[in-house]
């Protein structure tokens, strides 16, 4: 398999920013807040947030050149490396990921471009999804052990992707084994081009949802496909899937067990990226606003003007409620997940080296 087109798609999301894409992050300088908007810097493109249930932690993937998982201590407001580290182990569960073809090796390891997260709760220990793109288009499966005063992280197993499912977004079901959202299908091996695909610029259906589980592999949801199916969650119960579909800005719910499936779609305006539970029970939706993300330069090669936002939809009624609209910048890169800290709104991004910290009252549109 050759490198994954999830990396030519950072190098096009960097031009369509105007930042450089290279071998590192783009960094700004200094760690400074920008008005009430505050960060937690050193990071390698956050595209993803978790919450870790009772403690003041967050894991944050990495789709940066450095790649990893980082450990957040949203306290301090400091980050460390969770994996590949010192303190990180292996113990393969070779039973529950019969078809996992071992530990990551090599660049894979050491350069784990990590994507969309899931952490499904446990007593102290917890396990962790994290989508990988690399030498194998992979869900690598980890155990997050909090009982010590530093967490660490165990990898257990993991789950390949068939041809040609570019991975996005996981969550764990209920009975086992997760799902997780096929973006944008990866080209043939050897084929030119790379980065988004027409289909997916123009908000034509591309993809779908897919689940896994022990010794029957993957399958595809039936009634779940979309238009760039991105992030993802699901109800407690497992009966609703929760699907960000970026590639026509829509928000899609859909049953889980039922036939025919039941689907609900709401326009949202913005390029819908991850999807995270709120404490009370919404659903916060993080993306892109403003020009179109992915299509490269406006007039006069100038960047397109992009905008972080940040929403919730109740899942429920559906209805959808504006909470951030800010422009990025230098500095402020484009929102892909939102997480609720306290009284912020920590956001993560494919882009730059921060979380940024927003006041979850008080910001809601950006100044004029």
């Amino acid at each position: 398999m050759t490198t994954n087109a999830r990396l030519v798609t950072l190098a096009t999301l960097c031009f369509a920013v105007g930042l450089p894409f290279g071998t590192a992050v783009p960094r700004a300088a200094g760690c400074d807040p920008v008005g009430e908007i505050r960060f937690v810097c050193d990071q390698a493109g956050p595209e993803d947030l978790v919450a870790v249930p009772g403690t003041a932690w967050l894991v944050a993937s990495a789709y940066g050149a450095e790649g990893g998982l980082n450990l957040i201590d949203t306290k301090a407001a400091s980050s460390r490396r969770l994996y590949p580290s010192a303190t990180a182990t292996e113990r393969p569960d070779t039973k529950t990921y019969d078809s996992c073809p071992g530990p990551l090796q090599g660049t894979d390891r050491d350069k784990f471009r990590t994507h969309g997260l899931y952490l499904k709760p446990g007593r102290n220990v917890h396990t962790v999804y994290a989508v990988h793109h690399g030498n194998r288009e992979s869900v690598e499966v980890f155990e997050l052990d909090v009982r010590q005063k530093q967490p660490v992280v165990t990898w257990i197993g993991c789950a390949v992707a068939p041809d040609p499912i570019g991975l996005n977004a996981v969550v764990a079901l209920p009975e086992g084994g997760f799902a997780a959202s096929n973006f944008d299908p990866r080209p043939p091996a050897g084929a030119r081009g790379g980065g988004f695909s027409p289909a997916l610029l123009e908000g034509r259906t591309n993809g779908e949802l897919w689940e896994w589980h022990t010794g029957r592999g993957w399958s595809k949801v039936p009634g779940s496909e979309a238009a760039g199916a991105n992030g993802l969650e699901i109800s407690k119960d497992g009966k609703w899937y929760y699907v960000a579909e970026w590639g026509n800005r829509s928000f899609m719910r859909l049953s889980r067990g039922q036939t025919p499936a039941k689907r609900d779609e709401i326009a949202l305006g913005f390029r819908v990226d991850n999807v995270r539970w709120a404490p009370d029970g919404s659903l916060l939706v993080a993306g892109q606003g403003g020009a179109d993300v992915g299509r490269g330069r406006g007039a006069g090669g100038s960047p397109p003007a992009i905008t972080s936002v940040v929403g919730k939809v109740d899942p429920k009624t559906m209805k959808y409620q504006e909470l951030v609209n800010y422009p990025t910048s230098e500095v402020v890169s484009f929102a892909t997940v939102a997480v609720q800290v306290g009284n912020e709104l920590w956001v993560g991004s494919a882009l730059g080296d921060r979380i940024a910290r927003y006041p979850a009252k008080g910001l809601k549109r950006a100044p004029q």
